[in-house]
């Protein structure tokens, strides 16, 4: 008697096109470029690069990650419209396997409210896209939009089509998060039987969160059959969200002898890719998520300490470091040296040449002269620090804050900033608090208006001496831009993060602003 051998599931991450279509959190090339180098350590088979068509910067992002990102499969998205797909393939075309993944919308609610057409054209539109891309490269991916509300009959008429045109792949997409696990399993079940020609072609699932089953209906999905899975890494997404992918691969890893199946990711990168996504689309991981949140492997109650503590297994389904998270109790502080920093920061992830750990140990000592420990998550703030002061263009610098404040005084803040002509400039502001008068004082220098539409303030670790991570969201012309700080001190985080967040608006439009203000230049 043979045993079957186990069947890989491909991974799809869409991170960089799904899930920066997640309300504000637009990225710029260089932070897609960030992303999809931690993605390719990950280990993901295929990176969604972005849409292509959708805007001149999006080409350039999707052209760049092309370029340089050389294992994974690169893809960019493209509508069932002639010039999507050209602009899709000049994008990719440098990548070392590229991929066309072309869409258009399958329900008779879409077809008829959306595109306003009838079911014979969208399946002509659809044919023809598909052979338009096969002309350009070997690998098309055709998604049929809103497939679980689609009528079944149509569903595998256009299935059967789009494969005969070409498709490699087809992926049945939950658009809306319609669907649940029984019903989408029988759904992947009965495309397998009915469309003939399906064994020329993958079958894939896009699910969304809406009602909160997107991980269950893709792991459905994969015990019916389906072998590629797409998702954002920690849920990102329109609306609540894309199936999260550490938790479908996690489920595979844990599950094995439920689902037969595996993937080639690996799973101990998974926490440093969510934490590197947090930190650039400022979404914070709720502390309760799967897999990623803070309290995922903490145990609060007695019987599960003691449990923990005699047995992990009893009460921990994954082995922690499996999914990154760090195992040592090394302790760092203000004595440490570069040895046991470096130590501890491969231990979390991160990989640096001589000069990046000079740079990092200078900041980690006066970070350790403020604080008597030095924590995992104080170090993860710090690295976050550097990679935006390295990896991000900088318009204007934060040079000094200082503020007085009390609540018999007006709120009094002075700024120095350094300016693109490489001067200082010095100006001071009162406001209602001491974070609006400093806001007030950057404002006099930078001169660039903006609406401040979100403030959020985080302590990174517990005590007196944490470090407050402020992530801010600024919005003008109708684009929103995010600002990231961290420090000892919430004024100066406060400071950084809007420094962060404007010297991206003026990176992405173009701007330098040199300031309307008459301020003291130093």
């Amino acid at each position: 008697m043979t045993t079957k051998q186990p069947e890989k599931v491909v991974i799809f991450d869409t991170t960089l096109r799904d899930g920066e279509q997640s309300a504000g959190a637009g990225l710029t090339t260089q932070e897609k470029l960030e992303v999809a180098r931690q993605l390719d350590r990950l280990g993901v088979d295929i990176i969604e690069a972005g849409f292509a068509a959708s805007s001149p910067g999006d080409f350039e992002a999707v052209k760049a990650i092309a370029s340089e990102v050389r294992r994974p499969v690169i893809a960019s998205l493209a509508r069932c419209v002639p010039g999507d797909i050209d602009a899709a393939w000049e994008a990719i075309k440098g990548a070392e396997k590229p991929r066309i993944h072309t869409f258009i919308s399958s329900s008779d609610n879409q077809v008829l409210n959306l595109l306003r057409k009838n079911p014979e054209e969208v399946l002509d539109m659809a044919v023809s896209s598909v052979e338009r891309a096969k002309r350009h490269c070997e690998n098309v991916e055709f998604s049929p939009m809103d497939a679980t509300r689609t009528d079944m009959d149509f569903l595998l008429k256009l299935l059967e089509a789009v494969i005969a045109a070409g498709a490699t792949t087809v992926n049945i997409a939950d658009t809306v998060g319609y669907t649940v696990p029984a019903e989408f399993y029988r759904r992947i079940e009965t495309i397998k039987k009915k469309v003939p020609n399906i064994g020329k072609a993958v079958i894939s699932v896009h699910c969304h969160n809406d009602l909160g089953m997107a991980t269950a209906n893709s792991v459905a999905a994969v015990m019916a059959g389906a072998r590629q899975v797409e998702g954002c890494i920690n849920g990102l997404g329109e609306r609540a969200g894309n199936a999260a992918l550490e938790e479908v691969i996690m489920a595979i890893h844990t599950r094995k002898d439920a689902l037969g199946v595996y993937t080639d990711v690996d799973t101990r990168q998974i926490y440093r890719t969510s934490r590197l996504v947090s930190d650039i689309t400022g979404f914070p991981v709720q502390p309760n998520k799967a897999v990623v949140g803070a309290n995922a492997f903490r145990h609060s109650s007695g019987i599960h300490q003691d449990g923990v503590l005699k047995s992990r297994t009893t009460f921990e389904l994954m082995d922690p470091k499996t999914v990154g998270w760090g195992g040592t109790s090394l302790v760092l502080g203000k004595l440490s040296g570069r040895a046991g920093l470096r130590a501890r920061l491969e231990d979390l992830g991160y990989q640096m040449t001589k000069e990046q750990l000079d740079t990092v140990f200078e900041d980690f000592k006066h970070l350790a002269d403020r604080k008597r420990e030095v924590t995992d998550a104080d170090l993860e703030a710090l690295m976050a620090s550097q990679r935006r002061t390295v990896s991000e263009p900088v318009t204007y610098t934060l040079e000094h804050v200082q503020v007085s404040s009390g609540n018999h005084e007006i709120p009094t803040a002075t700024v120095r900033l350094t300016r693109p002509d490489g001067q200082s400039v010095t100006d001071a502001a009162t406001g209602t608090g001491p974070v609006d008068a400093v806001y007030k004082a950057i404002n006099r220098i930078v001169a660039v208006p903006n609406k401040l539409t979100e403030f959020n303030v985080n302590a990174v670790t517990q005590g007196i001496d944490a470090i407050g991570s402020v992530t801010i969201r600024i919005e003008k012309d109708g684009e929103v831009y995010v600002g990231r700080g961290s420090d000892t001190d919430i004024i100066v985080a406060s400071a950084k993060a809007y420094m962060h967040a404007l010297n991206r608006l003026l990176a992405i439009t173009g701007q330098a602003q040199l300031g309307a203000a008459q301020p003291r230049i130093s």
